[in-house]
Formats: C-alpha cells, sequence, structure tokens
C-alpha cells in the first residue's frame, strides 16, 4: 500500500488535541475524515507527535496508507478543499516508503512557545500568545534555561497523566529571546514527556519575575518532585515547529 507523507499546520484552538476523542473534533478525526472525502478509504493517521487541545503547529508531520498509489499533488490539493472549514492546511505532501513513520523515524522534534509581554491585551494574538503583563526578564530566563540542557530526569516537568515509561529525556535546545513585546522560547529534543515544554515555561516566567533565581530553576528540576514546578503555562502560546529526519528521507521538508 502506498505510504503519504505530509506536512500539516494548524490552529490548535477549535480542536481537542490531535488525538481522536469520541466527543469533540480533534485534528486527527478532521483529517481522516478529508481523507475518506476524497477517497473512500477509511486511513488510520500517526503524527509525529501529539499536541494538546488549544495548541498550534507550523509543521506538524504524519503518515497514512492508501489502497492505490495517487500524485501527492493531488493529495494535497484534495485534502486541502476537503479539510475546510477547519483552521488546517496540509502544506506539503510526499509519497514514502513504507519503513517511514511520523513519530518513530523522527530524530528531532521542535517546539516554541510565545509569551505577550505587555500591559495591554492581546487583540490580533489572542488564543497564540500567553499574554503576561507584567515585566519579564528574558535574559534570565535564558540563563537558567542553560542550566538545564542535557540528559536528566524531568519528573518535575511532567504531567501526572504522562504515560512515557521513563522521565529521563535529553534536551538538547532550550533558549529564550526577546523580540519587542514578546519573549519566544524554543525547546529541541528527540521527545518530550507529557506537558513537558508548558511546564518548563511555566516555571521560568517565575525566573523572568523575579521569584526564582536561576539556581532556584535548576533546583527545580533536580528535586524530580511534580509539586516542585510552577503554574503551567497555558496551551495557547505553544507551536510545534517542525521534525527532523534521517537525511536518507529523499521527502525531508526543507522549510524552517
Amino acid at each position: 500500500m502506498p505510504r503519504y507523507k505530509i506536512v500539516l499546520e494548524y490552529d490548535g484552538t477549535p480542536f481537542c488535541g490531535w488525538q481522536r476523542q469520541a466527543d469533540r473534533m480533534s485534528v486527527q478525526q478532521a483529517l481522516e475524515e478529508s481523507i475518506y472525502r476524497f477517497s473512500g478509504e477509511k486511513a488510520v493517521t500517526q503524527a509525529s507527535g501529539r499536541t494538546d487541545a488549544g495548541v498550534h503547529a507550523l509543521g506538524q508531520v504524519v503518515h497514512f496508507d492508501l489502497a492505490s498509489a495517487r500524485d501527492p499533488f493531488r493529495v494535497r490539493e484534495a485534502l486541502n478543499y476537503h479539510l475546510k472549514p477547519n483552521p488546517a492546511a496540509v502544506l506539503d505532501c510526499f509519497q514514502v516508503d513504507e519503513s517511514f513513520e511520523a513519530r518513530f523515524s523522527a530524530l528531532a522534534r521542535h517546539y516554541e512557545y510565545r509569551i505577550l509581554n505587555r500591559r495591554a491585551p492581546a487583540a490580533l494574538e489572542r488564543n497564540h500568545v500567553w499574554h503576561v503583563p507584567a515585566p519579564l526578564d528574558a535574559d534570565r530566563m535564558h540563563e537558567a534555561a542553560q542550566l538545564i540542557l542535557g540528559r536528566h530526569d524531568f519528573t518535575t516537568f511532567r504531567s501526572a497523566e504522562c504515560q512515557a515509561n521513563s522521565p529521563i529525556r535529553t534536551l538538547d535546545h532550550f533558549a529564550v529571546r526577546r523580540e519587542r513585546d514578546h519573549v519566544v522560547i524554543t525547546a529541541s529534543a528527540r521527545s518530550f514527556l507529557h506537558h513537558q515544554v508548558r511546564s518548563m515555561v511555566g516555571s521560568l516566567k517565575r525566573v523572568g519575575e523575579g521569584k526564582w533565581s536561576p539556581a532556584d530553576f535548576r533546583a527545580a528540576l533536580d528535586a524530580a518532585d511534580r509539586r516542585r514546578c510552577g503554574p503551567m503555562a497555558p496551551s495557547a502560546g505553544l507551536y510545534f515547529v517542525r521534525v527532523d529526519y534521517p537525511a536518507t528521507d529523499a521527502s525531508q521538508d526543507p522549510s524552517p
């Protein structure tokens, strides 16, 4: 059966997250229904990573199989037609080898978190940023972020509902920068625990406010205790940016 890899962008605001649920529309359900409308096939989609309700994606990668080969351009166009009016779009589509798996072939996943840091609330970016009116020290937050790079037990920043077998993860990149009224936090790793990025961001906010020192942030990690985590950042500011795959994957999307 031909396998297809798509790169998907979506506004997570109206969705209950990536994974199908019985009572609310998910990104997975919207996509699978769109596949059925143009192909008549009940394909099962697999994403590179699950996103929670309200989380957005700039480059989510998904694969699925169809019974017969179709032109990838036509698949992309058909999916975008049938996805309407859902706020989701297929940016690209490739036919790939059957050994490719969106989740298990991934080498790294990249996230971005956006904080609107000004007194005035969001108008144009409502549901797409975390509005924090109190001034944040982005340089201090970046200093703290560097203290938890590498391989650690991330229990403190792990959801109680996380189903991962181990809390051990390797954080390859974690950085904070200011862009005028925005504080932008970027994180990269091969895989993340459930709610890990939002939990780390929520605790970094305490550093930015001056309530924690960078050393306090590292101490929270070392405690390996969920009770030491700061309040979790809301989902609205989180974006799944892109996924890296082996260079041998000829369908690697080169866009950032």
